[in-house]
């Protein structure tokens, strides 16, 4: 689990609550079913208008799963698993990786398609198009939940706008003033809120999970290739070394002797 992300939505959340506990803790102040509907469902319906159905069925639900959890590979593992599927291969044959174990599931699927005996093309085409599916629905996901941070603070000032025109449409009864301030105020609070502490924070740490994600199974691919190539584990580890950052090569190098 990505401890990041909870952490930082739950103390957000904390940091609300706190700051009305301060002012008297009257929590039944800051709900408005007016604002409510009008933020909510407007940048709801807002964001259903830009993209397919389909798009949101998947991408909404596939988005949050991966914003909530951190991939269980790291590059550095990586190499290190694949070095030493090569060495298995080059010792005991491609047919010895079916008993192998392999932890990473994008891994595990190249490894078996060396078992099965496929063609070099075959397998670049089948995990390239696997890698770009897998990321293009974890950018429609993080593009649905940047559109919605985009769409809840306008929507906000439409609640604020709307319940402004009522306040003063209703000004001869001072009764319903207070309720149409609360809407106007609070529509505008809770537009802020839902785009900066939960939709624009979730799209960005999508768009790392993406480049994260892009790295780690772009480093997958060369592997398989390379030992499909039936090329040394020394020489799969020294060209799969240049996907880490400098500060992290020498210590797989030195690892390695």
């Amino acid at each position: 689990m990505d401890f990041a992300t909870g952490i930082g939505l739950l103390g957000g959340f904390c940091v609300v609550f706190t700051l009305i506990m301060i002012d008297g803790g009257d929590f039944g102040a800051y709900y408005d079913k007016h604002a409510l509907i009008v933020t909510f469902g407007g940048a709801t319906m807002a964001t259903m208008m830009r993209f397919p159905f389909s798009t949101i069925l998947h991408g909404v639900p596939m988005g949050l799963r991966f914003a909530f959890t951190m991939r269980a590979s790291k590059p550095r593992e990586l190499i290190e698993e694949i070095t030493k599927i090569a060495e298995v291969v080059r010792k005991s044959g491609p047919i010895a990786l079916e008993s192998m174990e392999i932890s990473d599931p994008f891994l595990a699927q190249g490894a078996r398609y060396i078992a099965d005996g496929y063609d070099r093309e075959f397998i670049r085409d089948a995990m390239e198009r696997e890698r770009d599916n897998f990321l293009m629905h974890l950018d429609e996901g993080s593009k649905i939940y940047r559109a919605f941070g985009d769409c809840a603070p306008a929507w906000g000032m439409i609640g604020t706008i709307l319940g402004t025109v009522t306040m003063f449409a209703q000004m001869s009864d001072l009764s319903k003033l207070g309720p149409a301030m609360a809407t106007a105020l609070l529509a505008t609070l809770y537009g802020v809120l839902i785009a900066n502490m939960v939709a624009l924070p979730l799209a960005d740490k999508l768009r790392l999970k993406l480049e994260e994600e892009d790295v780690s199974r772009s480093l997958i691919i060369d592997g398989i290739l390379l030992i499909r190539d039936q090329k040394s584990a020394t020489l799969v580890r020294e060209m799969l070394i240049a996907y880490l950052p400098h500060n992290r090569r020498d210590e797989l190098t030195a690892g390695a002797t």
